[in-house]
Order: structure tokens, then sequence, then C-alpha cells
């Protein structure tokens, strides 16, 4: 993989790469925005040491933030999951991570599995801006979203009928939660990519996607996730 100084101005136009990095989402970082980790942090930190510039790192507790970090030129690429509602800003590699997102109801709760929270009456708590509030909004028929910091919070606050987010931090909170219970399943699969906005030079963004294609078949990214205590069995398909 060749790395052209055009690629590096592209990308670096300062003579520094800045990622942003979403800390709301601990499959993917870990950390302080002082001292971040993780499987984002480890992916940035690669890019600059291919691109020979020095990496900086914008970090932010919501995926919304980051993307609009990204989109706005604060920041020279991003991790977010590839969305519909953000392709037309953000152009997105191959995932290198796929996780899953999972409701939790309270355990007396009549629902058994994802299909039966679509219906009319039935509130769901979800974190404003998240993909799992994206793919909600976009495909429920008869449940209504209700945003917020975070989904768990509004599910408790207001007695929603059920909660939305990611498997791991749900699997936590229903662990310390007894009244809680997860249902069975996932209601969808969260592609989580590497990012750059749509302006970039064609040649800058096929070079983030065949090194995201590198790293998966190189056991990088597997590597990186287990040295932040994640499951190697997130690691996405080759593209």
């Amino acid at each position: 993989m060749i790395v052209t100084a055009a690629i590096t101005k592209d990308l670096a136009p300062n003579g520094v790469l800045r990622a942003s990095i979403n800390l709301g989402n601990p499959v993917l970082a870990q950390g302080t925005p002082t001292t971040p980790a993780g499987i984002t942090v480890d992916i940035a930190r690669e890019v600059g040491a291919r691109l020979d510039v020095p990496v900086e790192l914008v970090c932010f507790d919501a995926a919304r933030k980051s993307y609009e970090a990204m989109t706005a030129g604060r920041a020279g690429m991003c991790f977010l999951a590839v969305e519909p509602a953000r392709e037309a800003e953000v152009a997105f590699t191959r995932p290198y991570v796929v996780i899953e997102g999972v409701f939790a109801v309270p355990r007396d709760s009549a629902f058994t599995t994802v299909a039966d929270v679509d219906r009319a009456g039935v509130r769901i708590g979800v974190k404003r801006g998240s993909a799992y509030d994206l793919f909600l909004s976009r495909t429920l028929q008869h449940a209504t979203v209700v945003r917020g910091e975070e989904g768990v919070d509004e599910f408790r606050a207001q007695s929603l009928e059920v909660a939305a987010g990611i498997r791991q931090p749900m699997s936590e909170f229903v662990a310390t939660h007894p009244e809680v219970r997860l249902i069975e399943g996932r209601f969808m699969q969260i592609q989580q990519a590497v990012g750059t906005t749509t302006t970039r030079r064609p040649e800058t963004v096929q070079f983030l996607r065949d090194l995201v294609e590198e790293l998966k078949a190189s056991g990088f990214v597997a590597d990186a996730l287990r040295r932040a205590n994640q499951s190697d069995a997130l690691v996405a398909p080759p593209g």
C-alpha cells in the first residue's frame, strides 16, 4: 500500500492527524479524554504511523458528537457505525468490528422476543444520535423512541417499557439491576467502520478502506480487542 504525499496532506493538512474518538462506546474506546485506549485509538495511531504524522485524539462521550466534530472539520477521521443517515457526509470503510444492539425490559414484562417490542404505546429509551437511535427511528412501525444522554437513564427515570443499547454495557447494566432482564437475541447488527468526509480525495478513502482490510487480515484488530479486554469474536468478516 503506497501512501502518497497527496493522501497525507488530505487527511492531515496541518501535519497532524486528528481522530475523533467516542468514549461513550466501551467496546471501541476506554479511559479518559487525556488517556484514551482501545481499538479505535490503536487504529488511529496506526493510520498516523502509515502517514508518518503525529496523531491528536479528540474525545467525546457520544457518537453524535464525534460525527459532528468530523463533519465540521475538527477531525480528519472518525469511528462510527455505518448508517444511511450519515453516508451523505461520511465515506465509510468496510466494518472492522460488528456489535449487537439489544433490548432490556422490566423483569415482569410480557415481552419475550425482539418482535414483541414494536407495538403501539411502547416507549424505547435510546442514547440520542447513536446507531441504534438512527436504526430504530428508521425501522420502527409502532413503538416510540425516547432520546436522552443515556437510554437506560431515560428508561429508569420515565419508567419506559424498553431500553435499547449495545450488548456489552447492557449486559453489565442488567447484572447490577436484577429487576431488569435482556430480551434474547439482537434487534440489529452495528457495523463499526472508519470514516472520513465524502469531500476527501478518492485515493484517500481507498487508502483507509485498504488499511482496514489489512488490519483485520493481519490480526491487528483481534489483538487490539484482546488488549482492551473485548472479545476478538467481534472482528468483522473480510470485505
